[in-house]
């Protein structure tokens, strides 16, 4: 296996934390990390903002993406592709 060269626009916090001899699932962990603070930010700041989100809402959301992935099965499903 030949070594591959790859380029990386990340937040400073993330690169930072990613300057020791990394390999690629490192560089994505750090990735993750890093848009999962963005959100608990943004989850933070919309609950400041507007108050906690209720049970219903919370199930509503849910359901909302249970109906979103299966809508998604549907179309690989029709077009034949596994999923």
């Amino acid at each position: 296996m030949s070594p591959r060269k790859k380029s990386v626009t990340a937040r400073e916090q993330s690169a930072d934390s990613c300057e020791e001899p990394t390999d690629s699932r490192n560089v994505s962990d750090a990735a993750h990390r890093d848009a999962m603070s963005r959100l608990r930010a943004l989850a933070d700041r919309l609950q400041d903002e507007y108050g906690p989100v209720t049970a219903e809402e919370h199930q509503a959301a849910l359901d909302r993406i249970a109906a979103i992935d299966s809508w998604h099965d549907e179309q690989h499903a029709a077009s034949g592709e596994t999923v």
